[in-house]
């Protein structure tokens, strides 16, 4: 790769700011949780697609976590940069906070990482996306992590296709006593 297929990681940074309209409640009165998640998807194509100036899908979402809940007539923040690279896929990761704007009271609502892939828009086959530029400690340390992430992810693909290749299913069938589940027999 020459010096000009390396991007700088605030080259390709999206933000995404949006009310919490009524629209958006649940049964419970709070934000839907699948609206955060559209929300998150969205950012993570804009961030993607700007980095890699090409169309992406995403392939994979690690966990998301709500760790405090969403009420309408709050402003919904999304932060998200790449946090890593490999050869036509890349790690976004995409900070969310809301914000009451009676009291100033902002939470983190959300971290979340995922996989995108940038695509040839005709041939639908992956294609080669620029580099990062790492300034600084933290996007040092956020690629390392994202490797990380990378190849512990790998692994637990491998080790649960090993598991499933090696269940015993009668034992198994044996071991549900206790499960919330019930055998039907017909």
């Amino acid at each position: 790769m020459s010096v000009a297929s390396f991007k700088k990681v605030k080259e390709s940074q999206t933000v995404l700011k949006e009310l919490m309209v009524p629209s958006y409640a649940n049964f419970g009165g709070k934000v839907h949780g699948g609206i955060i998640l559209s929300l998150l998807d969205k950012i993570a194509y804009t961030c993607a697609a700007s980095h890699a100036k090409s169309y992406c899908v995403t392939a994979s979402v690690d966990s998301v976590d709500f760790l405090n809940p969403v009420e309408v007539g709050e402003l919904l923040t999304l932060s998200a940069s790449v946090n890593y690279v490999g050869k036509s896929s890349m790690e976004i990761g995409i900070r969310v906070e809301s914000e009451d704007f009676k009291n100033g009271q902002v939470k983190h609502t959300n971290t979340s990482y995922f996989t995108m892939v940038a695509l040839d828009e005709e041939t639908r086959k992956p294609v080669p996306i620029p580099g990062l530029v790492l300034d600084g400690e933290a996007e040092i340390r956020r690629f390392i992590e994202g490797k990380v992430r990378r190849e512990v992810k790998r692994g637990h693909r491998k080790e649960m296709n090993r598991i499933k290749l090696d269940l015993d299913m009668i034992k198994e069938i044996n071991q549900l006593e206790g499960e919330n589940c019930k055998l039907y027999k017909s």
